[in-house]
């Protein structure tokens, strides 16, 4: 047996060792691991939303129907004197001709009377000279007084006093229109001299009982009709005359 008999056999296990080796490199090298492929996230796929304008159906509103409202019959010319009347007192209570003056007639004025009976000799005031009567110093003449005759010569403030409102009429017991409440011996003639007028009387039938309702007193507006409206004429006092 010579040198290389001796290892033969050693030669063969090593070449089969190398032979498995190569074997196991071989299968190891071919086993290839599955291959994931990392799932690509799709983006999420936005589609992008419009976004409608609200379409506004303009509202009309409707108008608001208008309630009829019951329609107030005119008024008499009784009411209406009447009430006429009730203004006239209460600026004469006042003192504020500017609101007579307002009422009276805007061409004729109003005339004042001292007693029942309507003269043409009366004084006369226009609407413009009526509202500056209180402070006027002059001393008309606006008649006699009964019984005496002696002129009755005052200023407008002191009439007013005397012939005007010498009480406060717009406390009167009594009114009446076109109708005489105060009787006495002078003749109310004011339907006679204001043809077509409204006379409105505010009475007190007397004060003091001792007199037997000889102290009593009336106040008289009389108003005519002018461009379809009443408008103040005149006032007059009037009471128990000899």
């Amino acid at each position: 047996m010579n040198f290389l008999d001796k290892y033969v056999p050693y030669v063969k296990w090593l070449m089969i060792l190398v032979l498995v080796g190569l074997m196991v490199v071989f299968s190891a090298c071919n086993t290839v691991e599955p291959f994931t492929v990392p799932a690509t996230e799709a983006a999420p796929t936005s589609t992008p939303v419009t976004e409608v304008a609200p379409t506004s159906t303009p509202v009309t509103e409707a108008a608001p129907t208008a309630t009829a409202l019951p329609t107030l019959p005119p008024l008499s010319p009784e009411e209406a004197v009447s009430a006429l009347g009730a203004q006239v007192l209460t600026a004469l209570k006042a003192q504020d001709l500017a609101t007579v003056a307002a009422l009276a007639h805007p061409t004729q004025g109003v005339r004042f009377s001292p007693y029942a009976f309507v003269r043409d000799e009366d004084l006369v005031f226009t609407p413009a000279q009526l509202q500056g009567l209180f402070a006027d110093p002059t001393l008309y003449e606006w008649g006699v007084y009964d019984g005496s005759g002696e002129p009755i010569q005052l200023t407008f403030a002191a009439y007013y006093q005397k012939f005007v409102f010498d009480h406060d009429y717009t406390t009167a017991v009594a009114v009446s229109v076109n109708e005489r409440l105060g009787m006495g011996n002078s003749i109310d003639n004011s339907q006679e001299y204001y043809p077509g007028a409204m006379v409105v009387e505010y009475h007190f039938p007397g004060f003091d009982p001792q007199y037997g309702g000889l102290d009593w007193t009336s106040l008289r507006l009389v108003f005519q009709e002018f461009e379809g409206r009443w408008v103040l004429v005149g006032i007059i006092h009037d009471q128990w005359t000899i």
